[in-house]
Parts: C-alpha cells; sequence; structure tokens
C-alpha cells in the first residue's frame, strides 16, 4: 500500500517548502503559480468555512444572491420556512448555471438550459414534458437536487463549506470567536446590510490581499501615509507625532491564531484623549462607552452591551477594542472610528472578500453596514464616510489595490518568483498584564506575527497528505 504524501509541483518543488518556518519566508512563486491556485480551490476554498454575505441580502421567502466559493458559483437563498441555503449553482442535467442573475425572488429556480427546476433548498421539482420523465427512470428526484454545503449563520454572516462532515465553524474560529462576539454579537437586534456589496476586479492573486487582510498594519504607516496629513486625521493629540506620523496608531495588542485568522486591538484611551479632550485614565468602564461608543453605535445604544458581552468583553471593548482584522483566508473587517470637521465622530463597519477569479484576478467585494437599531441619521453617515473611505472607489482601497498587482506580476519573473515575502518581526512581549482575552495575543508596535500566522495555516492546509 502506498503512504499518504504531501502535494508536489511539476518541477519537483513540494508545496510545503515555499514555506521556510526556520526562516520565516515566503517564496514569492506563491503568487503567482498556477498549479499552487488550482490546488488552493480543492484545499482551501473547497475545505474550510468561506464567507459568503449577510442573511439581511435575502430577507424574504424565494430571496437569493449568487456568491462564488473558490472557483464555484453558488447560489444563496432562503426557503419558504425562512432556513438559509448554499447551493451549487449548476444544473445536475448537463452542468448549465442554474442562475446567470446576481440576485432576485424566486420559489422556483428553473435552468435556462433545458428547463429543470429546482427549489430554494436545492430539491428537484422536475423537468418540462412531465408525461416523458425526461430525467430519465435511472436516478430518484431525490438524488437529482443541487448539490448542498454545509451552512452556518454567525451574527447574521452567512458562511458555507463544502467539507460536510469536517471541523464545525465553532472549532474554525478557534479562541478568535472570544473576539469577533466583541464585533458581530454585541447587540440586541444585531447587524444589517446597507445595499448590496460593492464590486471590482483586480490583476492580482487573491493572497497578495488575503495576507495584508490578516492585520496588517505595518503598511498604513507608508501606503496610507496621507491619513496623517489631510483632512481631521492630521489634526495632533497629547503625545503624537508631527502630521504624517502614523506610528502611535501602530501601538496596541494583536492576536493571532493557528487557523490564520487575526485581529489588531489599538489604544482606546488615545482616541478619547484625541476625539473627546477627556483623562480614560480616570473615566469607568460606563463613562468610556459614553465618551466614545463603539464603531457604528450610539450613546443609547451601549447599555445593548452588557446584556450581549461578558465583563471580560467589556474590559476589551473599553480598553484595547478590536477595529481591524481579517478571517482566513480571504476576509477583511474594519470596525474604524472615523474623525468629522465638527469634532464628533463616526463609525465605519465594512467586510471585505478577496474573491479568487484565477492565479492572478481577484473579485473585491465590500459589504457595509449598520446595527438594525441605529438611527437614519448614523446610518447615512457611515454609508457616506465608508465608501468615501473603504469602498471600490475608496481612498483607502485605491492605495491597497494598487499595490497587490504589482506583487503579482514581480511573482512571475524569472528571478522575482525566487525571491521571498519576509516575516522576520517577532514580537517578544506576550499579552498584556491582565489581559482577559484568549488567543496568542501580544502587546506593543505592530509586527508580523499574525501575517505569519497566515501563511503557516496556508502551509497545513496546502500540504497535507492525501
Amino acid at each position: 500500500m502506498l503512504s499518504p504524501t504531501p502535494p508536489t509541483l511539476s518541477d519537483g518543488t513540494k508545496v510545503v517548502d515555499l514555506v521556510n518556518v526556520n526562516t520565516r519566508e515566503v517564496q514569492m512563486r506563491a503568487l503567482s503559480d498556477p498549479e499552487l491556485y488550482e490546488l488552493e480551490m480543492e484545499r482551501i476554498f473547497g475545505k474550510i468555512w468561506v464567507f459568503l454575505g449577510h442573511e439581511s441580502e435575502i430577507p424574504n421567502s424565494g430571496d437569493f444572491v449568487t456568491r462564488d466559493m473558490g472557483s464555484d458559483s453558488v447560489l444563496v437563498t432562503r426557503d419558504k420556512s425562512g432556513e438559509v441555503h448554499v447551493l451549487l449553482n449548476l444544473c445536475t442535467h448537463r452542468g448549465m448555471r442554474v442562475s446567470t442573475l446576481d440576485a432576485g425572488n424566486t420559489q422556483i429556480h428553473t435552468c435556462i438550459y433545458h428547463g429543470w427546476a429546482f427549489r430554494p433548498n436545492g430539491a428537484f421539482l422536475g423537468a418540462p414534458v412531465e408525461k416523458e420523465t425526461m430525467h430519465g427512470k435511472m436516478m430518484s428526484k431525490e438524488e437529482l437536487g443541487l448539490k448542498k454545503a454545509r451552512v452556518t449563520l454567525y451574527g447574521g454572516l452567512i458562511f458555507a463549506t463544502w467539507n460536510i462532515d469536517g471541523p464545525s465553524f465553532e472549532e474554525f474560529l478557534g479562541d478568535a470567536k472570544w473576539y469577533y462576539d466583541i464585533l458581530f454579537k454585541r447587540t440586541d437586534k444585531g447587524m444589517e446590510v446597507l445595499g448590496p456589496p460593492q464590486r471590482f476586479t483586480v490583476r492580482a492573486n487573491w493572497k497578495a490581499a488575503g495576507e495584508q487582510s490578516a492585520a496588517d498594519g505595518y503598511h498604513t504607516l507608508t501606503l496610507h501615509r496621507w491619513l496623517g496629513e489631510v483632512g481631521n486625521y492630521s489634526k495632533k493629540g497629547e503625545g503624537e507625532g508631527s502630521g504624517g506620523d502614523l506610528s502611535p496608531e501602530m501601538y496596541g495588542v494583536e492576536v493571532s491564531s493557528p487557523h490564520g485568522h487575526a485581529l489588531r486591538c489599538i489604544d482606546l484611551g488615545r482616541k478619547i484623549r484625541r476625539m473627546t479632550g477627556l483623562d480614560p485614565d480616570v473615566l469607568s468602564v460606563d463613562e468610556k462607552l459614553n465618551a466614545l461608543p463603539p464603531a457604528g453605535m450610539t450613546k443609547e445604544m451601549v447599555e445593548q452591551l452588557k446584556r450581549n458581552l461578558t465583563p471580560e468583553q467589556l474590559h476589551v471593548q473599553t480598553s484595547m477594542p478590536p477595529q481591524v482584522g481579517g478571517i482566513f483566508p480571504n476576509v477583511l473587517f474594519g470596525f474604524v472610528y472615523i474623525p468629522q470637521a465638527d469634532g464628533s465622530v463616526v463609525g465605519s463597519m465594512t467586510m471585505h472578500a478577496y474573491v479568487p477569479k484565477g492565479p492572478d484576478k481577484l473579485e473585491f467585494v465590500n459589504w457595509i453596514f449598520a446595527e438594525k437599531d441605529a438611527p437614519q441619521e448614523l446610518r447615512d453617515k457611515m454609508l457616506r464616510q465608508t465608501i468615501q473611505l473603504f469602498g471600490t472607489s475608496g481612498m483607502v482601497e485605491q492605495d491597497d489595490s494598487d499595490t497587490w498587482p504589482h506583487m503579482t506580476l514581480a511573482a512571475k519573473g524569472a528571478q522575482g518568483k525566487k525571491m521571498t515575502l519576509k516575516y522576520q518581526a517577532v514580537y517578544e512581549t506576550g499579552a498584556p498584564k491582565g489581559w482577559p482575552g484568549p488567543g496568542i495575543v501580544n502587546e506593543g508596535f505592530t509586527k508580523d506575527d499574525t501575517q505569519w500566522h497566515w501563511w503557516l495555516y496556508w502551509r497545513q492546509l496546502m500540504g497535507d497528505a492525501v
């Protein structure tokens, strides 16, 4: 009997050797190799939990949207009982896409090729000219339904996996869930989307964006330097550097995960001083929440936090709240505070997915959220501010989406593909004294640990013997 072996590329390179664990380097080839891309579709997007959207996008029976799980198109539907389903968008007759629409509402999904029809739960209804039994008699109708993924809802977010008997979603999140709950499960009614997600195509490998989403704060100092030079961001606070110096924002707490999830927790006290003029050192938990409510919340909403979060989570929320981070493999989220000209603060709640469309192409998908209880005036401000900064034409995303194509092109070069991505800035601190949260926690100036753990999990998934 042959023993299981890890995958090897056509030139003899073992996939695991692309990530040098001892020197914390990744070969640039990983951002361009077509063979790797095909393996990723099977071993990553075909195996783990993938983010697809939010249930408020399909509020009614029969609502659906089309999304992608790696290289596969899927239908995200809601049936008459209110249950959410994720179905492979492939007719079981001849392989035509069941739906060619981005979204809609129907109780019967009908393939335009031969008319085979399916319910929102994927069940096969029948084919035209029923008396002729054009679906044949070799397979039952139950066997001809659309392929179904395993689905979970988390704070209204929709995740799915083809690994039907694999780890649960909670196991996939691991210790990171404790922190994600502070963001996604903090209010009584939860979040909802502010319209359909924005989408645009970037000529880049999905991992160039994906690894950045693993809480890379360092690039902000240079790529987003303008944040400290223009508008309300340029105003200095106590102990802060000159205009353009964003280094104070690089200090905080970072949480890594063996599954590649990551969070950047940034000092709230510094923001309270800067934006309100109050001294956070003399404020209670309640006073901090009222002085600067969490991004996307009003003072009237903060009481909900006490009903939904533990005292330990409230401690983190009022000291070093998570503001930016990622969910492996391709999701970035931001819950950030945006200063206004009148001295007020508007929160932004956004999520990006970097959907692979080939070895050198990704689709950038951007969702903008608000709490269901948020007043309309706040929702309008959040939508406008988030589009301006983090939308498909936003000032921040114009910076980021310019770097990824350059990295992908460089990784195709005869010499460039032999060079390495380096993650050698290593934390040596550990968690702050008294830190109540779980996980791999470090404090201080942002380092490479979160992104490095992202690559280690990529290596694990890609290198597993079969």
